[in-house]
């Protein structure tokens, strides 16, 4: 197991009740994240799920189609997380 992964592995299982801010670089790190912050020159230009993001079409899905053939298992990620998250949410 790879050192990203080793990480974000623990990151996940001993913090998942806690809040976690995390500056990436890679944005297969954050696919799976319940929300993110796309920030330009230090101001915020999108913010909500990268699900959603990706269906917006905006600043967070052009980073993500810049990364050629990783795209679409960023995509694929992102969409996995956010359908198990709400169907986790809305058997409450």
């Amino acid at each position: 197991m790879n050192t990203d992964a080793f990480i974000q592995k623990v990151l996940k299982e001993r913090f998942s009740d806690t809040t976690v801010i995390t500056i990436a670089h890679r944005l297969n790190t954050v696919a799976d994240y319940d929300k993110i912050i796309v920030m330009n020159r230090g101001k915020i230009t999108e913010a909500g799920s990268p699900h959603e993001l990706i269906q917006k079409k905006g600043t967070f899905y052009e980073m993500v189609q810049h990364t050629g053939k990783n795209a679409n298992a960023i995509i694929s990620k992102a969409r996995s997380s956010y359908e198990a998250k709400n169907i986790k949410y809305n058997d409450w």
